[in-house]
């Protein structure tokens, strides 16, 4: 049977004509719904999970969902541009933020896009804003601290470098602060700091970067801001942006600390996203996988071992607790990820006690591998004195006559409580906290009255700082206290309450 050439002309044009229709949808697609920050887009056949896609208005948008006969989009941007019937392109990138140095010192949207009115970032490098988290064999045991410059958090919940020390509290108590003072305590450091608001106010977040501009901490921080003003996609995937802003420096032997506020908004956010995709719903109608969201978030703060250069990156998540209740679902999750939390009461907030830490609740799972000898030497039985005191002091509250021993215990709980009170935006260095510590513990502060301890503290600094003050550098070299040290700061402490006690009157 012969074929004619004529008809194999027309094979072949047909052929052509069905290639093209194909290629054509494979790559680009048609808008058939819109609304809520989802496009649902029919077409881009070959389109990849996490894919950026371009609207003709120039918004990107996500692929979240590849369904039989739709991709679902979670748009980054006003969806007011958008409409029903409208082209879509693929670009075949899957999302990713711009990272390194040039990063520092700017506040950036989830996608990288500077709002700080300071010109165009010229970042040299691009990271993928999902990657696979170290595995156990790349890490290794955190054994550096990462002083956040707040006494009861260095004394009795020391954070690590590459920990993950949840902050978890009420609205409005302080935990955006202790996280503020850590990112400013790493001032002479060589730690690059990440702060990623998620769901804040455009006014709070303002605020904060101000307090780190005025502090000289802007010039190694970066921010990361999805008001709550901005879509549901842009504040889901800021802590992923975030967290590969800090994975560019551990990456290369160089530690990061970034600081997640908050991650209950990312969760809402999410949510919400999840509910709009139209996945099942599962407790307190979350998504199923909003634990293995966070999991995979957190893994990926880690200290890695020496063949991958040593770098590590430490998280500080903040989690907003409804009324205290640490047990519902989103916090459970959280605690049950990292590394210890640091848990700040209301209760003890509005009594003046600020940071406003529950020593009861707050735990670090690495502990000591996180201190140096000589904050262990000061500190070890703080915790334990504190949580003596608040139990002596709910009995003495009955007014029954209380023993020696029993009031000698409630004086010196009463002063270290006083003692690790701290101002805001004030991170204090090691050798300072060890000082007074070391005077609280060692009962050099037993009898003077509570309302002298704040100027006895700022006095002491400057006493040591002025008559001796290789006791700041000795700290510093060594990280111990030696029997010769002990010897000195005793003697120092000695002479100096004295001094003290005179000009106050209070011999």
């Amino acid at each position: 049977m012969q074929i004619k050439a004529e008809e194999i002309s027309q094979i072949i044009k047909g052929q052509i004509k069905d290639f093209e229709s194909k290629a054509d949808l494979s790559e680009t697609g048609t808008v058939i719904s819109v609304g809520d920050g989802i496009a649902r887009i029919h077409g881009v056949e070959n389109c990849m999970a996490m894919e950026l896609l371009e609207f003709p208005s120039g918004i990107l948008g996500l692929a979240l969902n590849l369904e039989a006969d739709n991709v679902g989009c979670a748009v980054l941007g006003n969806v007011a541009g958008i409409k029903e019937g409208d082209i879509v392109k693929r670009t075949g990138k899957i999302a990713e933020v711009p990272v390194g140095p040039e990063m520092e010192g700017r506040v950036v949207d989830a996608v990288g896009t500077p709002l700080d009115g300071q010109g165009p970032i010229n970042a040299k490098v691009s990271s993928k804003i999902e990657v696979v988290a170290p595995g156990v064999i790349a890490r290794k045991g955190v054994h550096e601290p990462c002083y956040t410059g707040s006494k009861a958090v260095d004394a009795m919940t020391p954070v690590g470098r590459g920990q993950r020390e949840l902050i978890i509290g009420d609205r409005q108590i302080g935990k955006t602060s202790v996280c503020v003072d850590a990112i400013i305590a790493q001032r002479d450091t060589d730690v690059h700091c990440v702060y990623v608001a998620i769901g804040q106010k455009k006014s709070t977040v303002a605020l904060v970067v101000e307090a780190l501009r005025k502090n000289n901490a802007m010039e190694y921080t970066t921010v990361v801001a999805a008001c709550a003003s901005d879509p549901a996609p842009m504040q889901y995937i800021a802590a992923f942006a975030g967290t590969s802003m800090g994975e560019y420096f551990r990456d290369r032997g160089q530690h990061s600390l970034i600081v997640y506020d908050d991650l209950s908004k990312q969760a809402v956010a999410y949510r919400e996203l999840s509910l709009l995709l139209r996945r099942p719903p599962g407790r307190e109608a979350y998504p199923g996988d909003i634990f293995y969201n966070h999991s995979r978030l957190l893994e990926r703060s880690s200290k890695v071992n020496d063949e991958l250069g040593a770098g590590s990156m430490t998280a500080l998540p903040i989690i907003e607790t409804q009324a205290g209740d640490v047990s519902a679902f989103i916090p459970t999750n959280v605690i049950s990820i990292t590394d210890g939390q640091v848990y700040l009461e209301p209760n003890l907030f509005f009594s003046g006690v600020r940071p406003a830490i529950n020593v009861g609740l707050s735990v670090s799972r690495v502990g000591g591998a996180a201190q140096c000898k000589a904050m262990k030497q000061v500190a070890g039985t703080l915790r334990l004195d504190l949580a003596q005191y608040r139990e002596l002091a709910a009995f003495a509250g009955f007014g029954s006559d209380l023993d020696a021993a029993t009031q000698a215990q409630l004086t010196r709980g009463e002063r270290l409580v006083e003692i690790l009170k701290q101002p805001q935006y004030q991170p204090l260095p090691m050798p300072q906290q060890i000082c007074i510590l070391f005077a609280g513990t060692k009962g050099y502060l037993d009898s003077l009255p509570v309302e002298t301890l704040a100027d006895y503290e700022q006095d002491l600094y400057t006493h040591i700082a002025s008559s001796a003050p290789d006791i700041f550098d000795t700290l510093n070299e060594q990280q111990a206290i030696d029997a010769a040290l002990e010897e000195k700061m005793h003697a120092t402490m000695k002479a100096f309450s004295e001094t003290f006690k005179a000009s106050k009157g209070l011999n």
